[in-house]
């Protein structure tokens, strides 16, 4: 008798346009985070933009910061240390991040198959605009021939992910020029913008990555897309306001 056939788990994709600061997508990762722990409701994957923001990860060392906390404050950019992994990480405008809180053990294994996941979905999202990418071997993130085009750095409480991944479509490079970018000095960080005459929309990479993700992480896609249209479970756990403190 042949064994009946299991649908892949839910997942939740959330796509924010307009710019989340970096203070109020961490409060919607901690909380969407304990409500998965919970059960409560399925994985979900963000896709937002930050406006100028600096984080530093468990690793994050003051000395990868090539300016002072005053002299970011000055220029409107945000600094917080967070508990994902890795070093320093720059977040603006024509970046998108994804944020996964997924549990794993369904489909995604553990740490490490989640790791290959995301960069498997950076370097296959480079594909599909002709970019080619590749991984380094002892190095967390995705390299095309100009330099890192995605960095990650995740954390994994309870067997459920949250923080993620940033993918570089058309920054301002010299937001990269405040750190040192995962603590890598000397190595060059690149977008799909350094490699495309016609660069494309961040929608059209966004559809790119979330269908690819479905196919990676082994999900069922429910895009619930902007805030308007999202489940009231979800709403009540991302509220508008950004919190007054982390």
């Amino acid at each position: 008798m042949r064994a009946a056939l299991h649908s892949p788990p839910s997942v939740w994709v959330v796509q924010v346009r307009s710019l989340v600061p970096y203070r109020q997508a961490w409060a919607w990762q901690r909380a969407v985070h304990a409500a998965r722990v919970a059960g409560r409701i399925p994985d979900v994957t963000f896709w937002l933009s930050h406006p100028p923001t600096v984080t530093l990860g468990r690793r994050g060392r003051t000395s990868a910061l090539r300016r002072s906390q005053e002299e970011l404050s000055a220029q409107g950019v945000e600094l917080h240390v967070v508990e994902r992994g890795g070093d320093a990480t720059y977040h603006g405008p024509g970046q998108w991040v994804v944020y996964p809180i997924l549990r794993l053990g369904q489909a995604g294994a553990d740490a490490h198959g989640h790791l290959y996941n995301l960069e498997e979905l950076a370097i296959r999202t480079c594909a599909a605009f002709g970019v080619p990418a590749r991984r380094r071997a002892g190095m967390a993130g995705a390299w095309t021939s100009r330099g890192k085009i995605a960095a990650i750095g995740f954390a994994i409480r309870r067997w459920v992910t949250f923080h993620g991944m940033s993918f570089n479509i058309a920054p301002n490079p010299n937001g990269f020029e405040w750190i040192v970018p995962c603590g890598l000095v000397g190595e060059p960080v690149a977008s799909l913008a350094d490699h495309l005459s016609a660069v494309p929309s961040m929608d059209d990479v966004a559809n790119v990555m979330i269908e690819l993700f479905g196919t990676i992480f082994g999900r069922r896609v429910e895009y619930v897309g902007d805030r308007p249209s999202w489940p009231a479970e979800l709403a009540e756990l991302c509220p508008e306001e950004p919190p007054t403190s982390p």
